[in-house]
């Protein structure tokens, strides 16, 4: 895949994710509850994808691509609580 199908496809995954956040980003606790094991390690990645994260895994890569881009996966501390939130959720379901 050349540089601006990557691009292209990065937009495509994390541009709809982005804009369904609503104006804070903020996920609510009752949000998560109910999501699958799936959804909870989409979300949690969606979230790192936007920001550029070189992803390492092939389960990753098939899903968000290579982009690797400047911040280069560096999260703001909002998103970091959010990140984090979900990790507790895929303990709570035993996801992890």
């Amino acid at each position: 895949m050349g540089y601006r199908s990557t691009i292209a496809a990065t937009i495509f995954v994390v541009v709809p994710m982005v804009v369904g956040m609503g104006s804070l980003g903020e996920v609510y606790a009752q949000d998560y509850d109910g999501m699958s094991c799936e959804q909870l390690w989409y979300e949690r990645n969606a979230i790192y994808a936007a920001k550029g994260y070189c992803f390492k895994t092939q389960r990753a890569r098939n899903v968000f691509g290579r982009g690797c881009f400047p911040p280069y996966g560096k999260l703001t501390p909002g998103e970091q609580r959010r990140v984090s939130n979900i990790e507790q959720w895929e303990v709570y379901q035993g996801c992890k």
